[in-house]
C-alpha cells in the first residue's frame, strides 16, 4: 500500500469513526460525512489520473455534484431542525414524533 492510498483510507476511516462515535450534533456529523466525501473524491481523482484514461475523468466531477447536492440537503436540514427544535443536538430529536 502505497502512503498515498493509506493517507486517503486513513482519512476516510478517521471520518466513518468520527460519525459513530460522536453523535452529539448535526453540524459535526455533517462534518464528518464531507470529510469522507473529500478524501473519496481526492482518491478518485489519482485513481484517474494514474490510469490515463479519458473514460474515469468525469467520475470525480460527479461525485463532487453528489457531494454538493448531500451538504446543500444536509444544511437544510440543519436549519430546519435548529428552528423547529432549537437546537442541533441529535439526541433531543425523536423519530416517533412530527
Amino acid at each position: 500500500m502505497t502512503p498515498a492510498h493509506f493517507a486517503f483510507s486513513s482519512t476516510f476511516f478517521l471520518g466513518l469513526a468520527g460519525l459513530a462515535f460522536h453523535r452529539t450534533h448535526l453540524l459535526s456529523a455533517l462534518l464528518c460525512l464531507e470529510g469522507m466525501m473529500l478524501s473519496l473524491f481526492i482518491a478518485l481523482s489519482l485513481w484517474a489520473l494514474q490510469l490515463d484514461s479519458t473514460s474515469f475523468s468525469s467520475a470525480p466531477m460527479i461525485l463532487l455534484a453528489f457531494s454538493a447536492c448531500e451538504a446543500s440537503a444536509g444544511l437544510a436540514l440543519l436549519v430546519a431542525t435548529a428552528r423547529t427544535h432549537g437546537t442541533d443536538r441529535l439526541q433531543s430529536l425523536n423519530l416517533l414524533q412530527c
